[in-house]
């Protein structure tokens, strides 16, 4: 992940990406996820996409 430069960084990210996987239904595990199909892995990131700019919106944290 370009542009996280901490551990800590990267858990949340990680964990932020689990937590929008559940929410649109795909199983993704820790490591590798080449198995996804593109529509699985842009839905996850459009769930990401979206729960960030709500969390703009809102002027709160996540």
């Amino acid at each position: 992940m370009k542009g996280v430069t901490t551990q800590q960084g990267r858990d949340t990210l990680n964990k932020f990406k689990m937590e929008a996987a559940n929410e649109v239904g795909v199983n993704i595990k820790q490591g590798y996820n080449g198995d996804l199909t593109s529509r699985e892995a842009g839905s996850v990131g459009g769930q990401m996409v979206k729960k960030m700019i709500d969390a703009y919106k809102t002027g709160s944290k996540q």
